[in-house]
């Protein structure tokens, strides 16, 4: 059986900066029920704390931050480029470890962000782009999919378990 790795926040985890979740229902009850989740923080799981500040990818995009040019900064300007690099590389270590090929991460999130991110100016605006971790997961072959394309994702399992035709 295919396991698919998801946002925890996703699944009820109150891992969200703001001490939150953002459950969602649907096709991930049906995964949690078959026993396919592994649920994943890539922020916690790198030792931030929950509740902590909002941060966003500061002075270019995400690519420039995996390789020093740009930084995840904390809204009180603290790096926090480090954690959110180890929380991206865990996630794909357990990909690796659960032979995961399909992930369903928080949309706009710096880390799962998968379409938009936020501008990097703490002013709740979105463009397009991917967080660190949505970014390290598709380099390596894993399919990438956020909350809104849960249709999608469920095709893409079906592909790989050989139910369509």
């Amino acid at each position: 059986m295919q396991k698919v790795l998801v946002s925890s926040c996703l699944v009820g985890e109150k891992v969200r900066y703001d001490g939150g979740d953002c459950l969602r229902h649907g096709v991930l009850d049906l995964w949690q029920k078959q026993g396919r989740i592994v649920p994943l923080c890539p922020e916690t799981i790198a030792g931030l704390p929950t509740p902590r500040l909002p941060a966003e990818i500061e002075g270019g995009d995400t690519a420039a931050a995996m390789r020093g040019k740009a930084a995840v900064r904390r809204k009180d300007g603290e790096d926090v480029t480090a954690a959110f690099i180890e929380g991206a590389e865990i996630a794909l270590r357990e990909c690796w470890r659960h032979r995961i090929k399909i992930a369903v991460l928080k949309e706009g999130s710096p880390s799962c962000g998968v379409t938009c991110i936020n501008d990097g100016m703490f002013t709740g605006n979105k463009i397009a782009g991917q967080g660190i971790t949505a970014a390290l997961l598709t380099r390596h072959g894993i399919s990438v999919f956020s909350e809104y394309q849960l249709q999608e994702a469920a095709q893409r399992l079906d592909e790989l378990e050989g139910r369509v035709g």
